[in-house]
């Protein structure tokens, strides 16, 4: 009698314990400028989730591969690239969410003297004087671009710019291949061999926009989603903000 009702006791406990829950692998694609807030998001993720967050980088024909091969569950791009993916069915369109701006600033070489960039006077004074400049074709070289065209400098300073391809500008500027370097302060600040300089003076600084979405073939759809909302929570604000970005107004 007492086996059988410890039997039926252990019974109802399984019935009434929760079913177990497995961790989810999430992979997080995205372009150069958004990698250092999302390996900040995703390691807060993974500890208050349990859930694993790999964050790569990889465009173009790496991102398409991995797209087709159903391996990914968010990615995260600018605007434009993100509304062309969600053109061609890759994104869920209302799962695109702006999560971060990213400034821009200006490096030189360590050891190199800091131009002075306080004004925009002051920032175009440094931009003749500099023997190279180096910018991206991403939205931060699009909006140095267009910073530099507000200025009048575009004819100007056209022989000595280099548009960068290979890696981030700090890079370039790292291996001496050109003295000034532009781009989103959030890739720049703290890269050995540069020197921060400081962000582009307003209005010329513009900044640009990281959205994330999640991609129709999703491996673990539910746990990207949290994902989401995770990054755009009060608790993602101060994460953001540590990788020298601002987090996209809600």
């Amino acid at each position: 009698m007492k086996l059988r009702a410890t039997f039926a006791t252990a019974s109802i406990l399984a019935t009434l314990a929760p079913a177990p829950t497995f961790a989810a692998d999430l992979v997080i694609m995205t372009n150069q400028g958004a990698v250092p807030g999302l390996k900040e998001l995703g390691a807060a993720f993974s500890r208050k989730t349990g859930n694993h967050v790999t964050v790569l980088l990889a465009e173009g024909d790496e991102l398409e591969k991995r797209l087709a091969a159903g391996t990914v569950d968010l990615v995260s791009q600018n605007p434009g690239p993100m509304q062309e993916l969600v053109k061609r069915g890759k994104i869920v369109a209302g799962t695109v969410t702006p999560f971060q701006l990213a400034g821009l600033g200006l490096t030189v070489r360590t050891g190199a003297t800091k131009p002075d960039i306080r004004t925009p006077e002051a920032y175009k004074s440094a931009l003749l004087a500099a023997k190279s400049i180096g910018y991206s074709f991403g939205c931060s070289g699009t909006n140095v671009a267009a910073g530099i065209a507000q200025l009048g400098l575009t004819d100007q300073l056209k022989a000595k710019t280099t548009r960068t391809t290979a890696g981030p500008v700090s890079d370039y500027v790292a291996r001496g291949e050109v003295e000034i370097g532009i781009q989103q302060t959030n890739i720049m600040v703290g890269v050995p061999g540069n020197d921060y300089v400081g962000p582009v003076p307003a209005p010329l600084d513009k900044p640009c926009e990281s959205d994330v979405g999640l991609v129709a073939n999703a491996k673990a759809p539910d746990a990207a989603r949290a994902m989401i909302q995770f990054m755009i929570s009060p608790d993602a604000a101060p994460l953001i903000r540590k990788t020298h970005a601002e987090p996209a107004p809600r």
